[in-house]
């Protein structure tokens, strides 16, 4: 499936942000939210091993709560997210990805990694002007994610194998979506390609 159209220009400094690739929703013998995505996981770790050897900045987002009353609607909409509570360890980065302890974690309640935290200024201390959006799930937070980097006028790069969902049809409706009207959905190579 060819989703390339229009490439928008290139950012001068691209920053690798990892949307929810927490326990919660990568295992899924510990958590409804999750599926298998070892792929997923694969694409992920050459990302980050690139980002890391170029010294660019690589930021994690994970959900987490602690107390009823964060994102109460959209907890009574997806009932499932009621096990990310705080301190379970569905919050923790996959182990996989050995996430280092210099690389931002942000801690959201919401879709968007940017709803009620300090992303934007996360990138901007970092010098970013463009993003590289991976991780679970395409049609939810990733999604959400991707579009706060629009808004907030980030050059933005989804990475098509390094999202994953457990609806594939959806996954393969919101990166054409997101293509279409957004940012730029690449294959692996071509995000490497683009990015380096």
């Amino acid at each position: 499936m060819s989703l390339d159209t229009r490439v928008l220009a290139k950012a001068d400094r691209y920053a690798l942000i990892v949307v929810d690739m927490s326990l919660g929703f990568t295992d899924p013998t510990r958590s409804p939210l999750a599926a298998e995505c070892g792929d997923v996981i694969k694409a992920n770790r050459v990302l980050l091993e690139r980002f890391r050897a170029q010294g660019l900045p690589v930021l994690f987002t994970t959900v987490a709560y602690s107390s009823p009353g964060q994102a109460r609607i959209f907890r009574e909409k997806l009932p499932d997210l009621e096990v990310l509570k705080a301190g379970s360890g569905l919050e923790s980065i996959d182990p996989r990805l050995e996430r280092r302890d210099d690389e931002v974690l942000i801690t959201k309640q919401w879709p968007s990694g940017f709803f009620r935290t300090d992303l934007h200024q996360q990138l901007q201390k970092a010098g970013a002007d463009g993003a590289v959006v991976t991780g679970l799930t395409t049609s939810g937070c990733v999604r959400a994610t991707a579009l706060g980097c629009l808004q907030h006028e980030y050059r933005t790069v989804v990475v098509r194998e390094a999202c994953g969902d457990r609806d594939m049809d959806a996954h393969a409706a919101n990166l054409k979506d997101l293509n279409t009207k957004y940012v730029d959905v690449l294959s692996l190579e071509d995000a490497l390609n683009h990015v380096f």
